[in-house]
């Protein structure tokens, strides 16, 4: 598999230069943009509900283990929930439905949505169900949100995420498991003592959440390094990019282009308004770092990759007509989507790659038609990675079964206000963070369409379109 990746890379894609420099600018100056915004066809179909994004809230995205340590998952996500409420002004009972996304499942409140909305005052008559689909969590919650309204059982639905992963469930063993819930069971004081008596050292070490595929015993991280080095991306080329990611996140935070972000008083502690991940570094200072995963020869370290974070995040979807009428400016139109899934093995990251030329044919676009792009970024290995896919005839016709391939996005146009490596992803909740991103872009920018794409463990993905909502 690797040698014939490497084979891809010979057509032509893109070059460490080409991929990490991306010409900085100032992000303050899209007067320009505006003037070049194309002037193209709406994607609405006749007899097909619009469905708009009113707008979407997040609250700071956090290293786990700093401020919301002491919280759990719900406060995150009703917090989240609240924040929405506080910037729609939409009536607490005005709403037909709520779908969370989560992965890493606090057992007290496995169903986390309906748990968030009683807590922030949503009305008790409205149904919530959570859904889990690893990375790609809260995009299937927005999606299952477009379901509910194109089919007319809904209006106005609520879709979001949130992970916490400062404190995540840890078991007993599996054979304590079993004496514990025999001992509740026991009916005497003899047979109580002799389950105690069977207890073993061995049985009290306790077994984390896993950090492994199930179907391949390989974690995310070493998945990366090996696609990076089967796509012959260099440490350099890696470094290059996370330095990128912080360096516009950081210049996107100062020009207050962030405004989903929402202030959240941690209770017992400060006021939070931002992210705390976004942290510019040298090129130098991040060669220093040693390989994370393959030692001491792999490529991805710390640096490079995305950070164990805490977050929640909500979006308000409608139906245009329902928007309208209650008096909302919707922030774009969701239109096509597609999922995809893969080997888990060897192209675990892939995602973007299988997913975007999908969507586009779905939506009957190019490349060349989308003014914004924002791909969540798991590692910068696995950006570079699809990058160089995704601008491979070899890997599209010979794994994608495609006559040629899709193109590689123009870095002027991918995810100029950063990503996931530098403001955070917390699993559950980084799809709405990318498609509020691409409305806020889009109407920043004077661009009619965007494209969203993320991967997602078990080799699956997704990717959807935005239209910018006339303004």
């Amino acid at each position: 598999m690797a040698s014939m990746l490497m084979n891809s890379l010979r057509s032509g894609p893109v070059t460490s230069v080409q991929a990490a420099r991306f010409a900085v600018r100032s992000l303050s100056s899209t007067a320009h943009l505006k003037a070049q915004a194309k002037s193209k066809k709406t994607l609405a179909k006749p007899g097909v509900r619009n469905i708009v994004l009113v707008d979407g809230v997040r609250t700071p995205f956090l290293l786990s283990g700093t401020t919301y340590s002491d919280l759990m998952p719900h406060d995150l996500a009703r917090a989240a929930l609240q924040g929405l409420l506080n910037k729609t002004s939409i009536p607490k009972d005005a709403v037909d439905y709520i779908v969370y996304g989560t992965v890493i499942q606090e057992v007290k409140t496995s169903n986390v949505a309906r748990e968030a909305a009683l807590g922030a005052g949503f009305s008790d008559r409205i149904p919530a169900h959570t859904v889990t689909m690893a990375c790609i969590s809260s995009n299937q919650a927005m999606t299952t949100a477009v379901g509910l309204i194109a089919s007319g059982q809904c209006d106005a639905v609520v879709a979001g995420g949130v992970e916490f992963m400062s404190d995540v469930p840890i078991r007993h063993s599996r054979k304590m498991r079993k004496t514990m819930l025999s001992l509740n069971k026991a009916k005497t004081l003899g047979a109580r003592l002799s389950l105690l008596g069977s207890i073993r050292l061995a049985h009290l070490a306790p077994e984390l959440p896993a950090v492994a595929e199930f179907s391949t015993a390989e974690t995310m991280g070493h998945s990366a390094d090996r696609l990076a080095a089967a796509f012959g991306v260099t440490r350099v080329e890696q470094d290059e990019f996370a330095l990128r990611s912080h360096t516009f996140a950081k210049k996107a935070q100062d020009a207050g282009l962030l405004n989903d972000v929402i202030s959240f008083k941690v209770p017992g502690k400060d006021i939070v308004s931002k992210d705390n991940g976004i942290r510019p570094s040298s090129m130098e200072q991040m060669g220093k770092l040693k390989a994370a995963f393959i030692k001491p020869h792999g490529t991805v370290t710390a640096a490079n990759s995305s950070f164990l974070t805490d977050g929640a995040s909500a979006v308000l979807i409608m139906s245009e007509e329902k928007a309208l009428a209650m008096g909302y400016k919707p922030k774009a139109y969701l239109r096509d989507f597609v999922y995809v899934s893969q080997d888990p093995k060897d192209q675990l990251l892939l995602g973007p790659t299988y997913a975007t030329p999908k969507v586009l044919e779905r939506s009957g676009l190019t490349m060349n038609d989308i003014d914004v792009f924002e791909f969540h970024e798991a590692f910068a290995g696995q950006i570079m990675a699809n990058l160089k896919a995704m601008d491979s005839d070899y890997f599209a016709q010979t794994y994608m079964g495609r006559k040629s391939k899709v193109g590689a996005p123009p870095m002027d146009k991918f995810n100029s206000w950063g990503g996931s490596l530098s403001l955070g992803h917390p699993f559950g909740a980084t799809g709405c963070r990318l498609v509020t991103t691409v409305a806020h872009r889009l109407q920043k920018e004077g661009g009619q369409y965007g494209l969203v794409a993320a991967c997602a463990a078990g080799g699956q993905g997704h990717a959807m379109v935005i239209e910018a909502y006339p303004q």
